[in-house]
């Protein structure tokens, strides 16, 4: 049981994280539970550090008395070395992105793939999982088709660009999941494809604000799809949008990141967050960027 009396000091370790918005959701929910909840990122890039170094700050870290650490590119391999224990999920991954610092000891989490999981349980609950196409078989690619093996999706059809990864990826998922069919494809075979999925999966980076688009062509995508997306700035992707308007149900990417913090927030203090609250404030922080912007 946690006490609530207790103080908790955590933080993000990445490249680029200063305009991350986890320690703002991670502090409102911690007021809104009375907790006293301090979350500072520490950005690889602003201090001028290589992501080997996430050894040494994992250190530093438990010497100044944090109680946990969320990771983030390119640090979530990188950190396996320099835990004493993972959890079987994140040691299936291979990739942490979570690390609780109990007694001395760190713990290493994966909340990509729950965050996931509990995105598509809440969001699209119901929804058909018979067979299912995702686009990019990537580190969060990865993450994501485990959730949605975990999650008792059939058939999964991994598309990627880098076919020598997807097969990679492909095998790996297919030796955990033994009863389930996962296989590697092409872009070239989405036309075949679609028609017989469910669901339509995104997690490659076209529609970021950096990136924008579409990740494939929509005339392939019906109102009986139903179609997630991982890509949350904007978090009215044009994918999301244009699904929408043909009448799928759908996913946006900010509740995978509402997801993950929530997770988080519970590993690191024993406590249940409050999902709905903190999408609520993650969405009011997306529109007072885009208002901003």
């Amino acid at each position: 049981m946690s006490n609530r009396a207790e103080s908790y000091l955590v933080g993000l370790i990445g490249d680029g994280v200063m305009p991350s918005l986890t320690p703002l959701m991670h502090e409102r929910e911690g007021d809104v539970q009375g907790l006293r909840y301090l979350y500072r990122p520490i950005d690889l890039t602003e201090l001028g550090l290589p992501g080997p170094s996430v050894g040494e700050l994992l250190t530093g870290a438990y010497r100044l008395g944090f109680n946990g650490l969320n990771i983030t590119h390119p640090c979530k391999q990188l950190v396996l070395e320099h835990l004493d224990e993972v959890t079987p999920d994140a040691r299936r991954l291979g990739a942490v992105n979570t690390v609780t610092i109990r007694d001395g000891r760190f713990i290493g989490h994966n909340t990509d793939f729950s965050g996931f999981a509990a995105a598509l349980a809440t969001g699209l609950p119901g929804a058909k999982l018979n067979r299912v196409v995702q686009l990019g078989a990537g580190g969060a690619g990865s993450a994501v088709a485990y959730a949605l093996l975990t999650a008792g999706v059939r058939e999964l059809d991994l598309v990627d660009t880098d076919p020598a990864r997807c097969a990679a990826r492909a095998a790996e998922l297919a030796g955990f999941f033994p009863d389930q069919l996962v296989t590697a494809r092409t872009t070239a075979e989405l036309p075949q494809l679609l028609p017989l999925a469910d669901g339509l999966v995104h997690c490659t980076p076209v529609g970021m604000a950096a990136h924008p688009g579409l990740p494939l062509d929509m005339s392939l995508v019906d109102a009986r799809h139903w179609v997630a997306d991982i890509v949350y700035r904007p978090i009215e992707t044009q994918l999301i949008r244009e699904a929408r308007a043909k009448g799928c149900d759908v996913l946006d990417g900010g509740r995978m990141a509402v997801g993950q913090a929530a997770d988080a927030f519970r590993i690191f203090t024993g406590l249940e967050a409050d999902a709905d609250r903190m999408r609520a404030h993650f969405l009011a922080l997306v529109a007072a960027e885009e208002v901003a912007a």
